[in-house]
């Protein structure tokens, strides 16, 4: 089975470049083993912050009205990409 891409599409204009960078460090650290890398794309259109693995959109800030904090990302990703992955501290509630 292909690993999947993990694609990051943010506002540039609104200054989220460096926590869309933060962000593909944490899950290229974390997912090693189940993604084949993070894309980071800059949208033309203003307040934009996506992310999808593969095709499929697991988070929209203009959706959810908020940003997703990191353990948050990592719980959908891998939900996703690993199911049975434990992320460690991650998982605590």
């Amino acid at each position: 089975m292909e690993k999947p891409l993990v694609s990051i599409t943010y506002c540039p204009k609104c200054g989220w470049m460096l926590r869309s960078a933060y962000m593909a460090q944490e899950i290229l650290t974390t997912f090693v083993e189940e993604v084949k890398g993070v894309t980071l794309i800059p949208s033309e259109t203003s307040g934009v912050f996506t992310v999808y693995v593969g095709v499929k959109l697991i988070f929209d800030r203009k959706q959810a009205q908020r940003f997703p904090e990191i353990k948050e990302l990592k719980q959908l990703i891998r939900d996703e990409v690993n199911p049975t992955k434990h992320l460690g501290h991650s998982d605590v509630k």
